[in-house]
């Protein structure tokens, strides 16, 4: 071979390998641009808050803003649409959460599968609390208890709602301690606290944030918490589990999706990213504020929860009757 030709055969080799470098430059290099992560609540509450911080680190780590947009609607239909319609590209995620699994279990047919979301990664866990009013009747949950099986229909529990993750929980624990208790559903979190001051019900499910101000003025108390394990913001108050009702465990949680068909290697940066921002200690403080504990998993860890929730929220709406939507 003459050195002409030698030449043109390196010259060749070279561009085929630099070719074949090509697309793994490409995704390396992501993000390149903003990213956009889809809520399907409105601003404010605790999926809200805890996004923002953490949106606020990633957008350090990647030098690329991660910004919030939310978009609420019925079942998180309109959030999930504007998610997995998205080009999998990337820069469109968002939030999905115990919440999705519920809309699965609540209506008869929703306009996408969560089960083909590709998941990325939880973002944080957080529990419900059962709280009555602090000079009631009921110190423990377990005098709740007692005091529904001696008055069998008398005593009410106050949640918002009918479907939402409080409602369920209250219908799930009734289920649970085969109490004959009445679920009254309130149109918001201030109308449940003021049922139970005024003693129309006896006691109320909700998350920490919503009557944090009434527990810190001594009006309202805490009974138990809704994990199987104590939070860490409450060591002191029992479990449900712990007071009676073994086996009941209702955890909330919210993660990170993207659009099918998104590339792996784009999944496992961002996957990276969200586990060293939510191991930051600044950040988990933040996130304990309101009652929020940080925690990060594996894609397939996140499917695995939401499906394990879609069972377990058909099981009680069935049990509980109520119509699928």
């Amino acid at each position: 071979m003459n050195a002409i030709g030698a030449r043109t055969r390196v010259g060749a080799m070279f561009v085929l390998a630099m070719l074949a470098l090509a697309p793994a430059a490409a995704q390396a290099a992501w993000p390149e641009k903003p990213i956009r992560l889809v809520l399907p609540f409105g601003p404010g509450g605790v999926a809200d808050v805890t996004s923002r911080i953490m949106a606020d680190k990633l957008s350090q780590r990647f030098g690329q803003q991660v910004f919030i947009e939310n978009m609420p609607g019925p079942g998180g239909i309109n959030a999930a649409r504007a998610v997995v319609n998205a080009p999998p590209d990337g820069y469109t995620m968002g939030l999905v959460t115990n919440g999705t699994a519920i809309s699965v279990a609540a209506f008869e047919k929703l306009p996408f599968d969560p089960t083909q979301f590709q998941m990325v990664s939880t973002l944080g866990e957080f529990d419900l609390v059962f709280a009555v009013k602090s000079d009631g009747p009921y110190k423990t949950l377990k005098d709740f208890i007692q005091s529904a099986r001696d008055n069998p229909g008398k005593l009410n529990i106050a949640t918002i709602s009918v479907g939402g993750t409080q409602n369920l929980g209250a219908e799930l624990f009734k289920s649970m301690a085969d109490l004959n208790v009445v679920i009254v559903p309130y149109k918001n979190s201030p109308d449940v606290v003021v049922a139970v001051l005024r003693n129309d019900a006896q006691m109320l499910v909700e998350f920490p944030p919503a009557i944090q101000g009434q527990v810190n003025d001594g009006k309202l108390s805490i009974l138990a918490t809704s994990s199987q394990v104590r939070a860490e913001d409450r060591p002191t108050i029992p479990t449900v589990d712990e007071a009676g009702v073994k086996g009941y465990e209702v955890t909330s949680w919210n993660g990170v999706f993207a659009p099918k068909g998104t590339p792996m290697p784009i999944v496992e940066a961002m996957n990276k990213a969200m586990r060293e921002v939510l191991a930051d200690p600044d950040l988990k403080a933040k996130f304990l504020k309101v009652g929020v504990v940080a925690k990060a998993s594996t894609p397939d860890e996140l499917m695995a929860k939401l499906k394990s929730d879609i069972k377990k929220w058909n099981a009680v709406i069935d049990t509980a009757g109520i119509p699928r939507k």
